[in-house]
């Protein structure tokens, strides 16, 4: 299917710059652009490439100031990246547009499937089970007994939900991921015991969540992902976790049972977070930090293990880095010399 510069900058809001009935099929990086393809330049790292691209069309900042002739048409746009997100959206709705149910998926009959759901080979859906409209469930998932699933969302292949679990809409579930597994909690010593965990999870609207990540079930009430939240693969969420709302989390993360995740925060790859502790809206946690006590104020940035504010931290490196010097004059100085 092909599309038209003017076709595109009608969908994007754009300003045209060169030919509107250039013609483009494909998508492509900016330094691999081929006739026919659409790239974007976001980063200014890649401005370079503008100038010798063979893409037809490419996307633009509006501001962008040329320094030489270009053989491509532009579309000038208030943000590239932005703008091409949006066409990656639309090019994958129509690539994934998957509909039908698999003879060779098993469902309850007390389950309700909503029109236009696609549910995979070998899919298992359990009794009472609600999937709204839309629902996309890819092959080797299973949906256990009282599971909503809201409108649009998608599970990839793989990916296990726990009874009792609720989902809400247009949200992404990649391979692999667990949502509702028991909660890590044990009775020690010589009455030692697992502690039995009925609560459940919840996952509101617009949540990504990466491929093996898992989600453990609450103790008692519920494990809470909020709206927006997006996480990375291989994290790990405990029970009693609440995570607020449009939180960034990447890949590696461990976060202990019964601590609360303020909104809008920004948490890097391999970080530890201790239980039962809170961490305040609009916190930035560096990659490998450890976060051993509750963040109060709002909007800074943690780095290190235990962790410090970025401030603090750096003066502290400062330091650690001359220690050998400062050990060697302490020396001196004690012996007398």
């Amino acid at each position: 299917m092909k599309f038209s510069a003017k076709q595109i900058a009608d969908l994007l809001k754009g300003q045209i710059e060169g030919d509107p009935t250039a013609e483009v099929s494909t998508l492509s990086r900016i330094e691999e652009g081929t006739p026919g393809s659409l790239s974007f330049l976001a980063n200014p790292k890649y401005t370079s490439y503008l100038y010798t691209t063979k893409a037809s069309l490419v996307i633009v900042k509006d501001d962008l100031e040329l320094t030489a002739p270009i053989a491509t048409t532009l579309i000038r746009v208030p943000s590239p990246e932005n703008s091409f997100a949006q066409l990656l959206d639309m090019y994958n709705q129509v690539k994934q547009k998957k509909a039908g149910i698999s003879d060779k998926s098993s469902i309850s009959t007390s389950a309700h499937v909503g029109e236009g759901a696609y549910i995979g080979e070998f899919v298992a859906v359990g009794e009472n089970v609600h999937l709204g409209v839309n629902v996309k469930i890819y092959p080797g998932s299973v949906i256990g007994d009282n599971v909503k699933i809201g409108d649009n969302t998608i599970l990839y292949a793989g990916v296990k939900i726990y009874s009792d679990c609720l989902i809400g809409k247009n949200c992404i579930v990649h391979a692999g991921a667990v949502i509702g597994s028991d909660g890590f909690r044990f009775v020690v010593g010589n009455d030692a015991r697992k502690v039995p965990q009925i609560g459940n999870v919840i996952i509101e609207d617009d949540v990504e969540i990466g491929s093996n990540t898992t989600i453990d079930r609450a103790t008692l009430g519920a494990t809470i992902i909020r709206q927006g939240v997006k996480l990375d693969n291989l994290i790990h969420v405990a029970h009693n976790v609440e995570i607020g709302s449009n939180t960034y989390m990447a890949a590696g993360t461990v976060i202990a049972g019964s601590t609360k995740i303020g909104k809008n925060c920004l948490i890097a790859g391999q970080v530890g977070i201790v239980g039962h502790i809170e961490i305040a809206d609009g916190t930035i946690i560096s990659a490998q930090s450890g976060i051993s006590k509750s963040i109060t104020k709002p909007g800074k940035i943690w780095l290190g293990s235990p962790a410090l504010e970025s401030s603090l931290y750096k003066k502290a490196f400062i330091h650690f880095k001359n220690l050998e010097g400062i050990v060697k004059r302490l020396t001196t100085l004690e012996n007398g010399k």
